[in-house]
């Protein structure tokens, strides 16, 4: 795991945001994800500089997607640099996730 992926992983183990379950390195398909709330079909992954811009990034979140789940990217350098704000919108997707089923 990068540095990035401990740090989340610190927060996302034990069901430690809004008491959901998240796995790492999940298998979706044909690609294995950074962490999966499968309760909730929600997937987080954490991009590095060689994300940007890439094409095969978008290909891979409309093949997981049409798995069912949704597909939330952040850069490495954001959830060191502002893990609260990372967790805060991580948990703005699983309300919105609970509210969808």
């Amino acid at each position: 795991m990068t540095d990035a992926e401990r740090r989340l992983w610190s927060h996302l183990r034990a069901s430690q945001l809004g008491g959901v379950k998240f796995t790492r390195q999940f298998p979706i398909g044909n690609h294995i994800v950074d962490f999966a709330c499968r309760s909730l079909r929600l997937v987080i992954e954490c991009d590095g500089g060689q994300h940007s811009g890439s094409l095969p990034d978008e290909g891979r979140t409309r093949a997981i997607e049409a798995h069912g789940y949704k597909a939330v990217r952040f850069w490495n350098h954001e959830i060191l640099e502002n893990t609260d704000g990372v967790l805060e919108a991580i948990a703005e997707e699983v309300a919105l996730a609970r509210n969808e089923r």
